[in-house]
Formats: C-alpha cells, structure tokens, sequence
C-alpha cells in the first residue's frame, strides 16, 4: 500500500488543498514537506505523536521533512483553539523549550536527513514596515476574522498581535518554498486556516503552486482531546510523565478508541489492525497491551517498556506491588502512630482538598490494598513503612511510603 493510502486507512488525513495532487506527490514522487512546533511548553504531549508519526512514515518513503520550530512565532502564540491570549514567554523560555523540543524530535526520526530550522532566524530580523508592504498587502482582513482562530475570539478580545500570528506562520511557508523547495505543509487540523493562508501567499507572491494537507486530531470517541488526565497532559519527557503512567494511560483507553489509537500512532502492519479490528469484549484488552507497548517503546525505549508491562501485570493480575507505580511520600511527623485515610490522601497529594478524599470514598473511590475503606478506616506507621498502595478511581494506583 503507497503512502498516502496508509495515511488514509489510518485515519490521518483529514484534508488538504488538492487531494489529487498531493496524493500523486506523496505516493509518486519525493518532496520536500514541513511541519511546525510552537515551544508553549518544554516537552511535546501526545497530541503532537500523530505528527511525528505522520513525519516518520513519509520520511521512510523518501520523502524529506524540515521541522520548524517556532522560535519567531513562539513570541507571539497561536490563538487557534484559544478563549484568551496566550502567556507571553521570554526569549530564554523559547530557546530552552526549542531545545527541548529538538532533541525529543531526534529520537523518532533519521536526523541525518531531517532539516531542522527556527523561524526565530528569519521572522526576528525583519523590517516591520517593509514587511506589511511586501506581504501583509496580500491578506484581507474581512476574510481572515472569518476563520475560526480569530472568528471564536471576537468576543473576548483578539489584539492585533495575534492578528499577525497567520501571517507570520504564512511568510514561513514562503520562506521555506524559496529557501528550500519546500511544496508541502502538514499540521493538525485546527492549522487549517493558518495553511491555507500560506499556500496562497505562495501562489501570490511567488506565482507557484504549494500544498496543504491536514491531519486529524486525537480525540476520543466522545469528540474530546485525548492526552488529557485529571493531572494534566499527558507527556513525551519521562520527568513530566513517567513511562509507567505513560503506558497505563494507553493500557486504559476506552474500547472505543483503541483501534485508532493503533492505527493512528502506531507502525503495526496494516494486515494485522485488520485483524485486531474484529476483536470483540475482552480480546480488546490484549490490543491495548499491544498498544501500550509498543507507544512505550518507541517513546521511552524496550527497556522501560518491558518494566512497565511487568509492573502492570503485577498490579493488575497478580495484586502484587512494584516500584514502577507514582510513589506519594508522608510525612511521619505530620502524626503519631495511626492517621485517617481522608488525612493521607491529603496530606499525600493523592487529593487536593480533604472535602475531595471524603467524597470519593463515600462514592467507594478510594481502595486500600485492594479492599474498599470508610471515613473511618486507619493506617498505622508499620502500615506505610514498606508502603501502601492506594488505588484512587477505578484505574490510578499510587503507592504512599512514609518519609
């Protein structure tokens, strides 16, 4: 199956400029595409796994990629998906997370034929004035305030800064076109606007045709973002997410979304997802361990993969406990020789508000050494000395030692 076929069977493609024509480019031919990475943070989340993913594939293809890091446009931020304006970062903030970012990218791909670029290189130098007259002349700004990014915003306030951001992203799409015969651009599909614009800054400026395409966001079948926990995202750095929490996040994706997930993330031959695609009930299960695996693995690497597996097993088929598991430490100051369930779960971490540890235990949320407790269940300090683990919900085990 040619490329851009498999990126359709796995759901990636969501659309593009000219799908005749990007599909003769990509199954066909050998191009030069790009795709972009705002530091707003200093590691990449899974929502940003389906581009790397969408980058490898081509790239073993032959296809050339140049990932952009938005050292330029980072100052400013994107306001697509946003109710308000962006935090402003430092230059010092953008530098370290381009850092960051680059050398996550690196595990993933053949670095010695990606072409990584920062826009900081050329967006940063540039006249102000001179460039509204050589490019800020080809936008409309009727149209651009009928594009989502900016058209959601209207009502809460959108400044002018952020007004500049399309442009911006456009004049890259340019830059690249005449600095590096680059024909493609990819982003996820709330960049849709944003490509858009820039294909035809190409074609204005430069009497060229260029191409987008969009790929599709990861969401759950509920339409919502996946990559998201009551913690907060889900992370690529093991210092933000460890490789346990990361492959029991996959483990523990709903039935309804753990096709795509494979599909989507995953280099798994085609033949066998058709298999798994008629899997029923708990034959589910062993696709999510597959899944689980196999994301672990390419994030973390074997080593930390096969350990979170067995860390797992041993959790969840054996009952046993293993160091792999978030470890909450307790203060053996903060009481005497036996405390209250409701006073570790805060006083851990485990909650946030004694008033949140009340609630899930009276809903049966909060499970200690396996068995359901009551507001009146007490742990002693020869309890927690070797550790307890406490499970919060039906699918967060933590372990709380004394400190």
């Amino acid at each position: 199956m040619k490329i851009y076929d498999e990126l359709e069977f796995r759901g990636i493609i969501c659309q593009s400029t000219n799908e005749e024509k990007v599909k003769e480019i990509l199954n066909n031919e050998k191009s030069v595409f790009y795709l972009g990475f705002d530091p707003t943070a200093n590691s990449l989340h899974v929502g940003s796994f389906v581009q790397l993913s969408v980058i490898s594939k081509l790239q073993k293809c032959g296809h050339s990629p140049i990932c952009l890091f938005g050292g330029g446009t980072g100052f400013i931020g994107d306001p697509s998906g946003k109710n308000s304006m962006r935090k402003l970062m430092s230059k010092e903030e953008i530098e370290h997370n381009v850092s960051c970012f680059k050398k996550q990218i690196s595990r993933f791909l053949d670095i010695s034929k990606v072409k990584f670029v920062n826009n900081a290189d050329w967006l940063c130098d540039l006249n102000y004035i001179e460039f509204l007259r050589d490019v800020g002349k080809y936008f409309n700004v009727n149209k651009m305030l009928t594009y989502d990014c900016y058209k959601n915003r209207l009502q809460d306030g959108l400044t002018l800064m952020e007004l500049n951001y399309m442009i911006m992203q456009s004049y890259d799409f340019l830059y690249l076109y005449k600095n590096y015969g680059c024909k493609i651009q990819i982003g996820g599909s709330d960049q849709w606007s944003n490509i858009i614009s820039g294909v035809d800054l190409v074609r204005k400026k430069e009497n060229a045709e260029v191409f987008g395409l969009t790929t599709n966001l990861l969401t759950k079948s509920d339409g919502k973002k996946m990559g998201k926990t009551e913690k907060g995202a889900i992370w690529l750095d093991a210092e933000k997410t460890s490789p346990y929490e990361f492959y029991q996040y996959w483990r523990n994706v709903q039935d309804s979304d753990v096709i795509k997930c494979v599909k989507m993330l995953t280099d798994i031959n085609i033949e066998t997802i058709k298999e798994f695609e008629n899997f029923k009930g708990n034959q589910l299960n062993e696709v999510k361990e597959v899944l689980a695996y196999e994301l672990t693995k390419s994030v973390h690497g074997e080593q930390e993969a096969e350990k979170s597996r067995k860390a797992s097993e041993e959790i969840f088929k054996s009952g046993g406990i293993s160091t792999e598991i978030p470890t909450k430490n307790l203060d053996s100051s903060s009481f005497e020789d036996e405390i209250g369930i409701v006073d570790v779960l805060f006083l851990s971490g485990i909650v946030s508000s004694k008033s949140e540890g009340r609630r899930l235990i009276q809903q049966n949320g909060i499970s200690v050494k396996g068995n359901l407790v009551d507001l009146e269940f007490k742990l002693t300090k020869q309890d927690l000395k070797s550790g307890v683990i406490i499970r919060k919900g039906k699918k967060n085990h933590i372990r709380v030692v004394l400190s």
